[in-house]
């Protein structure tokens, strides 16, 4: 049994509980928020963890000798302390996506976990999902590969606030915008799948605001040498396309960068002209039988069970580049 305090109550932490729920090596014994009603709140939507013990001081909860591991599911400017905090302490760490909020506090935050000898894993679903997997798994068949797009876009309900003078925490300048938010789920991918690109190109939309600019819109161009990739994403227009990889035997289409629910692959065609009929999908995709959160919790367990200090699906090295490189489309956009 995993004993897990979860940092922070909002409405990330509620879908996340689902998921981690399902899997019954998992207990969570603690709840943190900055406010006791806040955390009495969580647990009463929760009765399965009645009794839990409740803390407002995140330094509390890290130094509890029966909790051995902690979720964070707080604002993306709290990630970088808090996981050094849980990490001096002893505690694994499940830190929610953005793993931080630049490049440079993710390399701060994997180097204390090697330094105590913790799990840290970023709490990208995405990655997990057995759908992307296979999506994975399946590259090679399309392979040379010479194009990746992913659009992830999602109309905000928090844009009509930001264009009144609202700033949402997902708009907030320098710690958030559209690109850490959501874009992160057509990026990590592509990082996961390749690696750090040759050279990063971006041109996003900035709103400003009395706080000063944000990004809800851009579109990313990596260069991977002898393959190109776009990323494209949105808070202030929705998107019907998902991910996909042209290769010179084939494409592979995933229907959605977050979760996938269809995967198919479409063997190329003898070359006609475009008078040819069109390519055949086979779909290579599965059933999903848990909550889409689950898998992110099973692999952290299974970590720790097996002694292991890092995931090769979410590795550290993933989560510093894909930071890494919305540094370098922020600046090359005036957002340092």
């Amino acid at each position: 049994m995993i004993r897990f305090g979860f940092i922070g109550t909002g409405r990330i932490s509620d879908w996340v509980f689902k998921g981690a729920s399902e899997d019954s090596r998992i207990k969570v014994t603690a709840i943190c928020s900055r406010t006791k009603e806040a955390a009495k709140a969580f647990i009463e939507r929760h009765p399965e963890i009645a009794g839990a013990r409740i803390y407002t001081s995140v330094e509390e909860l890290a130094n509890d000798p029966d909790i051995d591991a902690v979720y964070i599911g707080t604002p993306n400017q709290t990630h970088h302390a808090y996981a050094i905090t849980a990490l001096n302490a002893g505690k694994h760490v499940l830190c929610e996506k953005p793993f931080s909020v630049t490049g440079d506090e993710a390399r701060e935050m994997a180097a204390a976990a090697r330094a105590n000898g913790k799990l840290l894993m970023e709490a990208m679903i995405s990655t997990f999902n057995p759908n992307f997997r296979a999506f994975a798994e399946h590259a090679k068949d399309a392979a040379p590969l010479r194009q990746y797009h992913s659009s992830y876009c999602q109309y905000s309900s928090r844009y009509e606030d930001l264009r009144n003078g609202i700033i949402a925490s997902c708009f907030q300048p320098k710690t958030s915008g559209a690109l850490r938010d959501i874009g992160i789920y057509a990026l990590y991918p592509l990082v996961s799948l390749f690696g750090r690109p040759e050279k990063t190109s971006a041109n996003l939309t900035i709103f400003q605001t009395q706080e000063g600019p944000t990004d809800i819109h851009g579109t990313l161009i990596l260069n991977y040498g002898q393959m190109q990739a776009s990323i494209t994403y949105s808070k202030v227009c929705d998107s019907l396309t998902g991910t996909e990889i042209s290769g010179e035997n084939g494409n592979l289409i995933m229907d959605d960068a977050r979760i996938a629910r269809k995967v198919e692959f479409a063997p190329h065609n003898p070359p006609s002209s475009g008078q040819g009929p069109k390519p055949v999908r086979t779909v290579i995709s599965e059933g999903i039988d848990h909550n889409e959160y689950y898998y992110e919790f099973k692999e952290f367990v299974d970590l720790i069970e097996a002694g292991e200090t890092e995931s090769k699906i979410n590795s550290l090295e993933t989560s510093i580049i894909t930071m890494d490189i919305i540094d370098e489309a922020l600046r090359q956009n005036g957002l340092e």
